[in-house]
């Protein structure tokens, strides 16, 4: 197995990580703020390994697209204007990578949202709000095996 390979497992492997933890960290915040409920060290904790998570993924992500043939290389050797016309070209190009790193952004600012001294109450809304934004932007970006020509398995090169 190639290098580019393992990335790709464990790239699609981490996305599962991803999407459970920020269930978790989304569950815990609309119950926190919803009940009145306290910040804990465990919604810290759920935040922390949910943006250590994503970060990791977002850096073999990045790998990916500079290294494999969808990404970086594909607009070079096609030119923008042509891979924007192709609805799979342009996925992966540009639409994967783009709502992932705004996915990215919005957990590391929930996760920013932890550190605040502000009250339990809104910093479970906020982190809430930004959670929800990065589920939806994730759940839009991810190649889903149901998706029309993008599909890829539930958990490739297994």
């Amino acid at each position: 197995m190639t290098i580019y390979t393992w990335a790709n497992y464990i790239h699609s492997i981490l996305r599962w990580f991803i999407l459970l933890f920020i269930l978790i960290a989304i569950l815990k915040s609309l119950r926190g703020f919803s009940f009145h409920q306290p910040f804990t060290t465990t919604d810290k904790k759920i935040s922390t390994l949910l943006l250590i998570i994503t970060h990791t993924t977002v850096l073999i992500g990045i790998y990916q697209w500079i290294v494999g043939s969808w990404g970086l290389k594909n607009i070079q050797n096609l030119g923008l204007s042509v891979v924007m016309k192709d609805a799979v070209a342009r996925f992966w190009a540009i639409e994967h990578i783009t709502c992932m790193l705004f996915a990215a952004i919005l957990i590391t600012i929930g996760k920013r949202v932890t550190k605040l001294t502000i009250a339990d109450r809104a910093k479970h809304k906020r982190t809430f709000w930004f959670y929800v934004i990065a589920l939806v932007l994730i759940l839009i970006a991810i190649p889903w095996p149901f998706r029309e020509s993008l599909g890829r398995q539930w958990f490739p090169n297994m």
